[in-house]
């Protein structure tokens, strides 16, 4: 059998996913993530950034990404740039919002405040709703907004909030934006390709997301998928010539190719990832994984002592935060040390009241594999002497809160 039909696995088997093939140690955070052996194959030939080859793989790529996201009459495109995610979320806050426009910013958490810090640097105008380290922006706060300021002309919301692990109610704020008239803009960075976002159901103006998050490729590029009329729309508008989606997306459009050397062989092995993707099943088939992954995790987690900082109903299929124990014993770094020592590397938590740390759920992983997240948990508490994994009344307050 070959080395990508072990990795495949159809949703449901029995049969785990076969170990990183280099003995690495799996990712349990929101990308970079752990990747199949036939993503890291792919990036063993070169590729001509100009040549032909190449150009239908770019094209090629724009199409898997687009068929994600339910057009059916054609009215929106893809176009992919280089560097991070925050490279994009910034080109598509610079492109999309005319330069006397005014953004809505809703934060929850890091990627709402950077979505503000970014408006901040291109000098453009942005109110900003901030609901602390996790309570989620709701439609009605939203719509009061809009309707005390009519200079807004657009809102950015985030899909998932990584810092907390929240999925943000983003068809309540898109149904609330397109009734009140103005333009609604998504960052799906860690969401898109396993959480639906349907443009039927969401109609957005223009969202991002990354090669290294759902889809399961590696880092180095991003995308951006717009409406054709905002790509028009947007000529002239971006403050950069590197982060210019208009540009890039008229370049393409004219001669195939990226309008500055393009990270080829991510290009292949992001293809290679869509591939898989759709032989999983597509989004629905991604996200249910992930899902499985997530309440294997969590259940495990909960019956060693671990508390969520979420109520069920707000947990993503993305990443979890746990608070962390109240015992003096604990000490995170430590925690992280013998959790990466048994193979599994997490991620510090990102909260400003209470000690948390977070677990994340995507990745070539599957239920199988977050069982024994769970025992090397155990074990590292065994190790450390703490006994009872409670967090402190404080993170119970915080969580309190969250109900309320």
């Amino acid at each position: 059998m070959s080395v990508e039909k072990k990795i495949l696995v159809a949703a449901g088997s029995d049969a785990a996913f076969e170990a990183p093939a280099l003995g690495e140690p799996y990712l349990l955070t929101p990308g970079p993530l752990t990747t199949s052996y036939a993503v890291k194959q792919a990036m063993l030939r070169d590729w001509g950034s100009w040549d032909a080859d190449f150009r239908a793989m770019t094209a090629d790529m724009r199409r898997r990404l687009l068929a994600l996201t339910g057009d059916r009459i054609g009215a929106y495109d893809c176009v992919p740039l280089q560097g991070s995610g925050s490279y994009c979320v910034e080109a598509m806050l610079g492109s999309f919002v005319p330069k006397d426009g005014k953004v809505l910013v809703l934060a929850n958490g890091a990627y709402g405040l950077r979505a503000a810090q970014t408006m901040q640097y291109l000098g453009r105008a942005y109110t900003l709703i901030d609901k602390g380290d996790y309570l989620p922006p709701r439609g009605d706060e939203v719509g009061a907004e809009l309707d005390a300021d009519p200079a807004i002309t657009h809102v950015i919301a985030i899909h998932c909030e990584t810092s907390s692990g929240i999925l943000n109610p983003v068809k309540e704020i898109a149904d609330v934006v397109l009734a009140k008239g103005r333009k609604l803009l998504v960052d799906s960075m860690s969401a898109f390709g396993a959480v639906d976002l349907d443009v039927n159901d969401i109609p957005y103006e223009a969202m991002v997301s990354s090669a290294n998050k759902c889809i399961e490729g590696v880092p180095g590029f991003g995308f951006v998928i717009a409406k054709k009329t905002a790509l028009e729309a947007a000529k002239g508008r971006s403050h950069s010539l590197s982060l210019d989606v208009h540009a890039q997306w008229a370049t393409m459009e004219k001669t195939g190719q990226w309008r500055f050397t393009p990270p080829t062989h991510v290009v292949a092995a992001f293809i290679e990832a869509l591939k898989t993707h759709e032989a999983e099943g597509g989004v629905p088939a991604r996200g249910g994984r992930y899902a499985r992954n997530r309440d294997v995790m969590v259940a495990g987690m909960r019956e060693l002592g671990f508390e969520t900082l979420l109520a069920d109903s707000w947990l993503s299929p993305i990443i979890v935060t746990f608070f962390c124990p109240a015992d003096g014993k604990f000490v995170f770094s430590r925690f992280y040390d013998l959790m990466k020592d048994k193979g599994f590397i997490i991620y510090p938590g990102k909260l400003t009241v209470v000690e948390s740390f977070r677990v994340g759920c995507i990745g070539r992983m599957d239920e199988h594999v977050m069982r024994r997240v769970v025992e090397a948990a155990r074990q590292s508490l065994d190790e450390m002497g703490v006994a009872d994994a409670s967090p402190p009344q404080a993170a119970l307050d915080e969580r309190a809160k969250l109900a309320g």
